[in-house]
């Protein structure tokens, strides 16, 4: 064991027991620190910030394991307290500091569900996308962007996932270009060389999309309770006397549990409102007691346990992987199979940032004065970084899935973008190289490509190579599925009027 300075440069870091609690039961944190006292104030983070407790304990500086990446830190428990049921459902961030400087604070959090019986509690819920937090979470020295298999929710997030600084002119670290064309990102790379924020805190965590999309419910009167993803998968109850699901932002890692629990849930009436993109694009397992995941991913067919026998279906390789049988889409209506990135890198590099409206008569158009090939959400490039599309044709001037790629033959297409699949070849990189994991062959298109046809032939390239972002509404069962088809959609609350009245109408009517 031994000290990895490389990812604990804060002064002081800490994780806790466990991400999601009920009201009235005690949160305890795990702790490090190169100074012996450290202040401690838990806030609760919405519209308002609301400080709800606050001490100075003593903590000691620990050791920490060289694989603390995927079995945890083992750090002793530093401090603990009760959380009261007076205290609403919600993100607490538990910041902790030994001065004002920013290598003297860092920050863990814990997500407070309501506390009472299911017929009480919020119909709308709020599910933090926590495993694509820790898949991109490189603290300890590996996360699944850097050689790992299995990562531990055991341990600190890395800065920028729950706190960020924001420049001057409002530019806080988004990946899809919001200015100039500027392919290899230098925008994000010197911001975060300004800030000392890590590679991947870009593309995710609280501060990007869940933040944005809270404190606009919030200040809208939607009262929300919250969960992060394990408890989709371990708590059947979790859904229960529910109307509303919505998920935010960047939604990359399920497990069979989760998609069960939702089709479930969607079958028999509930609703759910994706606000996100990337949806459900990897298969992952949870170890058994919930405190680390598995997932494969591009090495599943050759090095994961699960490729061959009765379990094949775990598989932790792209839901989209004919192995497993379960396109994304059967669940989400759409896959980022044939969306893929937009204003990224060489990925749509121009594009608008929006969407060009094709259904205006739609109910979700309602009060936005919107008419057909008008754009939605280009001021905030709404339609940004990683999106999810489907197999499209056109029957009678109706743009509609073919439903080769079993996207439900219910969905309706209400507005679409371009994008792309990022190409890598010997000849070709069509990557931001300072942003990505690797820019060794192949890229995503060619390796999404090879999954589903078989090879990355170049007549099977081209069947996805023009991909598309699409908002959509479908039917499943008795209950309604509406996907905005973009990671970046909530980056248009608060700045963008007619995204704002969509997830409003969204909200309101599947939510009621």
């Amino acid at each position: 064991m031994r000290h990895r300075d490389f990812t604990r440069w804060p002064t002081v870091e800490g994780y806790v027991a466990e991400q999601s609690i009920v009201a009235g039961e005690t949160v305890v944190v795990h702790c490090s620190s190169r100074e012996p006292v450290v202040d401690v104030q838990v806030v609760r983070v919405g519209a308002e910030r609301t400080a709800v407790w606050s001490a100075q304990v003593d903590v000691g500086d620990h050791a920490t394991p060289d694989d603390a990446w995927r079995l945890g830190c083992d750090w002793p428990k530093a401090f603990e307290f009760v959380t009261s049921r007076s205290w609403r459902p919600g993100m607490y961030e538990i910041r902790l500091s030994t001065g004002d400087g920013p290598r003297e604070v860092s920050e863990a959090f814990f997500v407070l569900r309501h506390g009472g019986a299911p017929t009480e509690r919020p119909s709308t819920l709020l599910v933090l996308s926590t495993n694509t937090w820790q898949a991109y979470n490189q603290w300890g020295g590996r996360c699944m962007y850097s050689g790992a298999h299995e990562v531990s929710f055991l341990r600190p997030l890395e800065r920028g996932y729950i706190a960020r600084v924001t420049d001057d002119d409002g530019y806080d670290g988004r990946v899809a270009n919001v200015g100039d064309y500027d392919p290899e990102h230098l925008r994000v790379q010197q911001y975060q060389a300004a800030h000392a924020y890590p590679l991947w805190s870009a593309s995710s965590g609280w501060f990007n999309w869940e933040r944005r999309f809270a404190i606009w419910a919030e200040s809208q009167g939607i009262e929300l309770d919250y969960a992060v993803d394990a408890d989709l998968d371990r708590d059947p109850a979790l859904l229960a006397c529910r109307r509303l699901l919505v998920t935010a932002g960047h939604n990359e890692y399920w497990s069979w549990g989760m998609r069960d629990a939702v089709d479930g849930f969607v079958e028999v009436g509930g609703n759910w409102a994706i606000l996100s993109g990337n949806t459900s694009f990897w298969q992952i397992r949870y170890t058994e007691d919930h405190r680390s995941m598995v997932c494969f991913k591009s090495d599943a067919r050759t090095h994961d346990p699960y490729r061959d026998g009765a379990h094949r279906h775990l598989l932790t390789s792209m839901w989209s992987d004919p192995l497993i049988g379960r396109p994304e889409n059967t669940t989400t209506g759409l896959s980022f199979t044939r969306g893929g990135y937009a204003r990224v890198g060489h990925a749509t590099p121009r594009s608008s940032g929006g969407y060009t409206v094709l259904a205006p008569d739609h109910w979700v158009f309602a009060g936005t004065d919107l008419h057909y090939g008008d754009t939605i959400g280009a001021t905030a490039i709404a339609v940004g970084y990683e999106v999810d599309g489907c197999d499209l044709t056109i029957v009678d001037g109706r743009v509609v899935p073919t439903g080769a790629d079993s996207t439900p033959a219910s969905l309706e297409v209400l507005a679409t973008a371009p994008a792309h699949l990022i190409s890598i070849t010997a000849d070709v990189c069509e990557a931001p190289v300072a942003l990505w994991a690797g820019v060794d062959p192949p890229g995503d298109l060619e390796y999404v490509a090879s999954i589903l046809f078989g090879d990355d032939s170049p007549s099977h390239v081209d069947r996805i190579r023009r991909g598309n972002a699409v908002m959509a509404i479908f039917m499943k069962g008795q209950g309604t599925v509406f996907n905005a088809g973009s990671a970046n959609w909530c980056y248009g609350l608060g700045t963008d009027q007619n995204v704002e009245q969509i997830t409003a109408n969204v909200v309101a009517a599947l939510g009621s």
